[in-house]
């Protein structure tokens, strides 16, 4: 029996927005094998980490999730701010590797 709870596989398909493609990104991915998304607000670390083995096959050791805050801008006079997002940095299991290129 699987430990792991069941999810609508099209909201799974939802969670990951984008992946981060960054030099941040890169040295994390390359130091600690992590890889970065960005992915919608109201995701769970499990519903992550259910997409993530979803959409890669690949195995997840864990997830942690960071909520940035949208900088403010301005629009001439007007004065705004770019939207809140998630981040979210997920290890991979040991020997486990996302390829980007592949996957399109």
């Amino acid at each position: 029996m699987s430990t792991q709870p069941k999810f609508n596989e099209g909201r799974l398909a939802q969670v990951l927005v984008a992946p981060i493609v960054s030099e941040k990104a890169t040295m994390i991915a390359e130091k600690r094998n992590q890889v970065l998304f960005k992915v919608l607000r109201d995701a769970t670390k499990p519903e992550i980490k259910a997409a993530v083995e979803l959409m890669f096959k690949t195995k997840v050791d864990s997830v942690t999730v960071s909520n940035v805050k949208g900088k403010p801008r301005r629009f001439g006079r007007i004065e705004g701010r770019r939207r809140n997002w998630k981040k979210a940095y997920v290890r991979l299991a040991a020997g486990q590797e996302i390829n980007f290129a592949a996957t399109q």
